[in-house]
């Protein structure tokens, strides 16, 4: 288990315990400090990498309060789960610029911290992954939505 420093878009930090190098990503960040980042920086992309399934029976990130979507682009394609071949080359349209943010989000936070580190390995400085993804952790009563995520920190979200 590796030590990573635990940075915000603001530069504040804390210390966590990773199970990746530091380097290998830019770090875990609240939906809330996402939010403040899209808000913050124009050009910066949020990339949910959930699968087709997901958008449409869960819901999206609702980004039109910021003039801007959210990116789709699948980290496991749906049905059969393998990872996408393509993912690097179709996230990098959402964010072409490799010093812009790119804030990867999944179900609860594994994939886009995957999704964060092949866009590091692929020239990208500031790949986030968003800790607890879009419904975040199941609670005492193993339902996801309420615990910690998106849609527990009350942020904007659709239906497709």
């Amino acid at each position: 288990m590796f030590v990573r420093s635990r940075v915000n878009f603001a530069g504040k930090s804390t210390t966590m315990a990773a199970d990746h190098p530091p380097s290998d990503y830019a770090g875990d960040i609240s939906p809330d400090e996402a939010w403040a980042l899209l808000q913050s920086e124009p050009q910066a992309a949020l990339v949910d990498v959930r699968t087709r399934a997901e958008w449409s029976f869960v819901g999206v990130p609702d980004l039109t309060p910021l003039g801007r979507e959210a990116a789709l682009v699948e980290w496991q394609q749906f049905p059969s789960m393998q990872v996408n071949p393509d993912f690097v080359a179709q996230a990098a349209a959402a964010g072409p610029d490799k010093a812009v943010p790119l804030l990867f989000l999944c179900r609860s936070g594994a994939r886009s911290r995957s999704a964060a580190i092949a866009m590091t390995q692929a020239g990208y400085a500031r790949a986030y992954n968003v800790a607890g993804g879009f419904e975040g952790d199941l609670d005492e009563a193993r339902h996801r939505g309420r615990k910690n995520g998106w849609k527990a920190s009350g942020l904007a979200w659709k239906q497709t």
